[in-house]
């Protein structure tokens, strides 16, 4: 970066003013005053324009990609820059996208209650929709007490199917889940005999989740107690979720909170939120590029 350049720079974002600057780095204002009203270099131009364009990008998606997604928006929109292009431009406006925070694991096993097999061993694919789903439940903190989230995803898309909310972490939550899972797949002839894959917490061992799901003729996998990795594609969910939301905002209230983790779940991460795992775009997009190939 040139004196001059960050002389500017200084001025336009950090009001420290010109001259004080200059008096301090030892240049002319004569020599500052004729850098300023020099016509733009085409570099300098291109950057300019790169700058505008991954700021408005950035805040498009509310300041929650990083610069691998910023370049698939862009180019998306027509633009022809790499990554490194786009992480000096986040790096010199100051834009950054995550802020990681931890969360408390929500697991409580009952011991008495039936295990059921761990029939995806960490094998986090699915070749179809509705042939696997994951589900996990996380706690979302407000002033006014503690909201919990239970979420079921399709392993093929990354998509949110299920996202129910309440005030306790128990099987009625788990089956409020399920529920409008089965439902967004347009009914349980649909779903018939997928696999749903959860942790050993007694929510899901409980008799009124095992007996829906029977009914609904799901079956039931399990990861072992204690390992994270046993549920990986859960919980990366809700670390994109901690990360990209909660650690950004402070709740009033239940109201207040899930009003924004459900405009999020199902606004931003399954129509915006890119996802490696379903070849760099958002769940429903996806679906709807493999629906689009079948049909052809």
């Amino acid at each position: 970066m040139s004196v001059a350049r960050f002389i500017a720079d200084q001025r336009t974002n950090y009001r420290v003013p010109h001259t004080i600057a200059c008096a301090l780095l030892g240049v002319s204002l004569s020599w500052f005053y004729k850098w300023i009203s020099r016509t733009p270099t085409p570099t300098e131009q291109r950057r300019a324009e790169v700058d505008a364009a991954v700021a408005k990008a950035f805040k498009d998606v509310k300041g929650l990609h990083g610069s691998p997604r910023l370049v698939a928006d862009l180019r998306e929109a027509g633009w022809m820059v790499s990554e490194k292009t786009v992480a000096d431009s986040m790096r010199r406006q100051g834009l950054v996208a995550r802020v990681i925070r931890r969360r408390n694991g929500l697991t409580r096993q009952d011991k008495s209650a039936p295990k059921f097999p761990d029939l995806l061993r960490r094998d986090f694919t699915a070749s179809a929709p509705n042939s696997r789903w994951v589900g996990d439940m996380t706690e979302v903190p407000t002033a006014a007490g503690k909201l919990y989230l239970a979420t079921v995803i399709d392993l093929y898309s990354r998509r949110l199917l299920g996202a129910a909310t309440g005030l306790h972490p128990d099987a009625q939550l788990a089956c409020d889940a399920i529920t409008m899972a089965v439902a967004a797949r347009g009914g349980a002839e649909h779903i018939a005999e997928v696999i749903f894959h959860t942790d050993r917490g007694s929510t899901y061992t409980a008799d009124k989740f095992t007996v829906l799901c029977r009914r609904l003729q799901i079956g039931q996998s399990m990861g072992r107690v204690g390992s994270c990795f046993d549920n990986a594609a859960a919980e990366a969910f809700f670390s994109s979720l901690e990360w990209e939301v909660l650690s950004r905002s402070e709740f009033a209230g239940v109201a207040q909170a899930r009003a924004v983790v459900i405009d999020w779940c199902y606004g931003f991460y399954n129509h915006q939120r890119r996802h490696s795992a379903a070849d760099g775009q958002s769940p429903i997009n996806y679906e709807i590029a493999t629906l689009k190939r079948e049909a052809a």
